[in-house]
């Protein structure tokens, strides 16, 4: 006869439930992830390539071994260049992930990350290029916050057509992702009101002040080096938790992504909350454009716009990192280092064709779309092997 295991103390259902789901969710993120590098190492395998090979490669050339080789002694000169690159995409990653992620928790889908993260980068490049004369942080300080307010502003349009009138914001940020890209083309091309005022035949914008780049803290600032923007996108990570965990309005965010009609119910304000939640999902977008254009671009241009697609890749983050703060923050690390190891500048032709690795890194993000719904999956093996 087998005698019954008593609970541990202050341990209950809701406990074990809640464990079970903490379990679940980071299950299959790393299942996800495992899928979806497998399913690629098949491809590569099927063009004739050593997967093991072409992954070992591409991880060299993310600079994530710059820590063993700072321990060993050997030289750290290459790998310290190419990990500042990876957390230099890294960095709007992160904050492109919580904007699909914070709109996620109240329920709804934010697909405008890209045209909001444009928003911030237009308003920051204006401003940051323009306003001669202002002190050097009271200027930068200027750029960020006109630039997340920009974001949010555009963001916050798709959360007001969803709040009055119940126009669904997948339709609505497609529509203003598009129309950001055709107001960027205007601003910035030919004879466009932002075009640079040196070369007319440049559809670029002006370069921005000096006094508002951002500091680089690591590597030398003519080659891109990492700069403090870095620690701002970590910030948020917090930020994001403490709203949604330790504040009222992110209880009736979650509260109305749980169950829309019974936080209505209990007196919250779903269509207030639908409004501010794309709002804040639109403000760390646009921070994201802001920190990019202060950080390394430092112009911005028509081929910029229609080439960038960091706000899309920022759903594949949401998603893999399951809405958290330290999910969205490691998913953005391994989806940065993707990007920078399979870089035609880091992956040797000898291994892998970069050009073909760059496809690789796109099927990659398309199967983590598709293998991140496996929550089902995952949890009845976890609840079968419990057992």
């Amino acid at each position: 006869m087998t005698v019954p295991v008593p609970e541990a103390a202050g341990e209950g259902l809701a406990q074990r439930l809640a464990f079970l789901q903490r379990a679940g969710g980071a299950a299959t993120a790393v299942f996800t992830a495992v899928l979806a590098f497998f399913a690629g190492g098949i491809v590569v395998l099927v063009t004739g390539h050593n997967p093991l090979t072409t992954y070992k490669a591409i991880f060299v050339g993310t600079g994530l071994t710059w820590p063993y080789r700072l321990v060993t002694g050997q030289d750290t000169s290459g790998a310290a260049d190419n990990l500042q690159q990876t957390l230099l995409l890294t960095t709007p990653l992160i904050l492109t992930g919580l904007a699909v992620a914070f709109a996620f928790r109240c329920g709804l889908f934010n697909i405008g990350g890209q045209g909001q993260y444009f928003a911030g980068a237009y308003v920051s490049v204006w401003i940051a290029s323009s306003l001669s004369g202002t002190p050097g942080l009271l200027h930068i300080i200027f750029a960020i916050v006109a630039g997340s307010l920009a974001g949010a502003l555009w963001g916050g349009i798709a959360g007001f057509l969803r709040a009055t009138v119940g126009a669904h914001e997948v339709i609505t940020t497609i529509m203003l992702n598009w129309t950001a890209i055709f107001v960027g083309q205007y601003l910035f091309g030919q004879g466009g009101p932002l075009q640079n005022s040196t070369n007319p035949s440049d559809p670029v914008s002006n370069d921005i002040a000096e006094n508002t780049k951002l500091h680089v803290w690591w590597g030398d600032p003519l080659i891109q080096g990492l700069h403090v923007g870095f620690f701002v996108a970590l910030a948020m990570l917090v930020v994001f938790w403490l709203v949604l965990s330790r504040t009222t309005l992110g209880y009736e965010v979650r509260a109305v992504g749980f169950n829309p009609e019974a936080a209505r119910y209990g007196g919250i304000s779903v269509s207030r909350n639908y409004f501010l939640a794309m709002a804040i999902s639109g403000l760390f977008a646009g921070l994201a454009g802001t920190l990019d254009i202060l950080g390394w671009q430092f112009r911005l241009g028509v081929i910029d716009i229609r080439s960038s697609q960091i706000g899309f890749v920022g759903i594949a983050v949401a998603l893999l990192g399951r809405n958290t703060a330290i999910g969205v923050g490691l998913s953005a690390l391994l989806f940065g280092a993707l990007l920078t190891g399979t870089s035609t500048r880091n992956l040797n032709p000898d291994v892998f064709q970069p050009e073909l690795a760059g496809n690789l890194t796109l099927m990659i993000q398309a199967l983590v779309l598709l293998f991140v719904g496996a929550d089902v999956l995952i949890l009845w093996f976890w609840r079968r092997f419990r057992t």
